[in-house]
């Protein structure tokens, strides 16, 4: 993974007042799972998911529905997934779709962009990266081998905005020795989550020599897995710390991280 260390802390967010964040919780909760009605309103085009994305999809970007975003889909196939993105983020969306097959270029249209290329071709990314870029959201539905999703993580993960989403459909193929995967494969993409699970905790070794600090620390706030789908979540962060509170004081301490030879956890 790349190392966007450089990049600057973001201004913690204003507080929401309670009551007002409570309804929001509720009216998001009781919201239709856009996704599942969308099935209906489909066209000659044809989508193709596994059925249980839809809720989990539902469950993920709740918040995100009807917002504005700049969105970036690898794999275009049908073209079935376009009409239901661009009715599910706001109007001022930039909707970008990669594909390898030149005969998806027919699927541009008003707030749809097209780029045709290979996910496994670092210069194209960088390309569609510096010309559409930063992105909320990154959806990887591509050609499912291991080579082309380590290859777009690599490259596009710096791409992602504060906050923003990774998301790397159909992750099975990581079992799929057809694909370059096969169980517990070195270099599957489900391997490559797992130790990014490793590097996001990479705060508290105590073994620098073999477990030195990884630039994921800072950057991946959560790996999310779920069958066939694996989500890493992006927050530029500081260093964390412990709080203790004694009669109302509060005090705070990054100890933690320096100590090496541990025998306890306080």
């Amino acid at each position: 993974m790349s190392d966007p260390s450089a990049a600057s802390s973001p201004a913690p967010a204003p507080a929401a007042k309670p009551a007002l964040a409570q309804a929001a919780i509720v009216d998001a909760a009781a919201r239709p799972n856009y996704f599942r009605t969308y099935l209906t309103r489909t066209d000659d085009r044809m989508l193709l998911k596994l059925d249980h994305y839809l809720d989990v999809y539902h469950d993920l970007l709740r918040d995100w529905q009807g917002r504005d975003v700049t969105f970036m889909e690898i794999g275009i196939f049908k073209g079935g997934s376009i009409d239901l993105w661009k009715g599910f983020f706001g109007p001022g969306s930039t909707l970008v779709f990669l594909d390898i097959d030149p005969a998806c270029q027919a699927f541009a249209g008003p707030g749809v962009h097209v780029e045709i290329g290979d996910q496994a071709d670092p210069v194209f990314l960088k390309s569609v990266a510096e010309k559409y870029g930063p992105f909320d959201i990154i959806v990887d539905d591509g050609g499912h081998k291991m080579d082309q999703q380590a290859t777009s993580l690599r490259h596009l993960w710096p791409t992602v905005k504060n906050r923003g989403l990774y998301v790397v459909e159909d992750t099975h193929t990581s079992y799929w020795p057809g694909f370059g995967g096969g169980f517990r494969q070195r270099g599957s993409f489900i391997e490559i989550a797992k130790d990014l699970i490793d590097r996001m905790h990479s705060w508290y070794t105590d073994q620098d020599e073999i477990f030195p600090l990884h630039p994921a620390a800072r950057q991946v706030e959560s790996v999310k897995f779920y069958d066939s789908m694996v989500v890493v979540e992006k927050h530029l962060k500081d260093p964390p710390k412990t709080i203790s509170s004694k009669n109302g004081v509060v005090q705070e301490s990054r100890k933690m991280l320096t100590v090496r030879g541990r025998k306890s956890i306080f």
